[in-house]
């Protein structure tokens, strides 16, 4: 699954993969303990893609505020540290 792709789909739509990927990827480690797997590299491309969908997920979150208000958004500042004695 190509980022590019992803980004065309909608948050709901991003999050609903996420939830099917997991959940095949958590059976196929159920079952890589079990049995030899035909492929074993899907596991390596599930949890690529399962990386590759929340990179993009939180591309939009971070995106959302800036889109929404004109102004960007203030970041908070630490208090000041206090001088040693």
């Amino acid at each position: 699954m190509l980022a590019s792709d992803i980004r065309d789909l909608s948050e709901a739509d991003v999050r609903s993969r996420i939830a099917e990927l997991e959940e095949e990827l958590f059976r196929l480690k159920f079952r890589s303990a079990t049995e030899t797997l035909e492929s074993p590299l899907k596991l390596r491309h599930l949890r690529k893609d399962v990386a590759r969908l929340n990179t993009v997920l939180r591309e939009k979150q971070l995106a959302a505020p800036k889109q929404s208000s004109g102004a960007p958004a203030s970041r908070s500042k630490r208090p000041a540290k206090r001088a040693r004695r």
